[in-house]
């Protein structure tokens, strides 16, 4: 099993109101869930209903109030050092907005090169021009397209320059956070089927957070749904 979620449950403490006392608020209640090697699996489910914290803690953004997150059957939450660092390559996401998650000042070229410079991807950096290159051809862009600004490129084109940022590291599996919800219905159809060729291309594994139920039913293998802190199948 690439990734085993076991028993897993977050809760967190809001004050509602001034001089109101400490409320407290259980998202996530004894969740469990399983995904295989190069499966697309979609999780379901309305706004508030806890999809991205179950996200935040599966990257390891945010730490679990109880149960345990395994990768290839290592405890995510013990790595540290170098073996945290490791796995930080093989598990990426891509963000919802591609308009907010990308630096607007910084070229497409930057953008890239920052990332494969801090996971040392390449020994030589002579050899960057030519990964970027290869990069950008992988997501459909051009050569030229990595000295332009995020802000010169369609909502689609964005989204593609964020898959090539996370490509960039060589993951397995990539955390899709609701990623065509802010585009256009045309281009949720590219976005989706590019997904696909680059799924079958690099043998990659999907987690597919969506609250599209017929977008999600075309494109994944298996859905889910998270209700009152649980996974249920669909």
């Amino acid at each position: 099993m690439l990734l085993s979620v076991v028993n897993l449950s977050k809760e967190f403490w809001v004050r509602p109101g001034p001089d109101k006392p400490l409320k407290r608020i259980e998202v996530l209640k004894s969740l469990n869930l399983e995904i295989k090697r190069g499966e697309i699996v979609g999780i379901l489910g309305d706004s508030g209903s806890g999809k991205s914290t179950l996200a935040k803690i599966i990257l390891r953004l945010l730490e679990p109030s109880a149960g345990k997150v395994y990768y290839e059957g290592r405890d995510i939450f013990a790595l540290s050092g170098k073996d945290l660092l490791s796995w930080r390559k093989r598990v990426q996401i891509v963000f919802q907005n591609p308009y907010r998650s990308l630096p607007p000042r910084k070229r497409v070229a930057t953008i890239l090169s920052e990332v494969i410079r801090y996971h040392r991807i390449i020994k030589e950096r002579r050899q960057e021009k030519d990964y970027i290159e290869n990069l950008l051809r992988l997501v459909g862009l051009s050569q030229e397209d990595g000295e332009k600004f995020p802000y010169q490129f369609s909502g689609g084109e964005r989204q593609r320059i964020a898959i090539a940022r996370s490509l960039a590291v060589n993951p397995e599996l990539l955390v899709l956070d609701e990623p065509t919800s802010n585009l256009d219905l045309s281009i949720q159809a590219q976005v989706i089927n590019f997904l696909t060729e680059l799924r079958e291309k690099l043998n990659l594994t999907y987690l597919f957070i969506t609250h599209d139920r017929d977008l999600a039913a075309y494109f994944c293998d298996r859905l889910l749904e998270l209700r009152s802190g649980t996974l249920q199948p669909l």
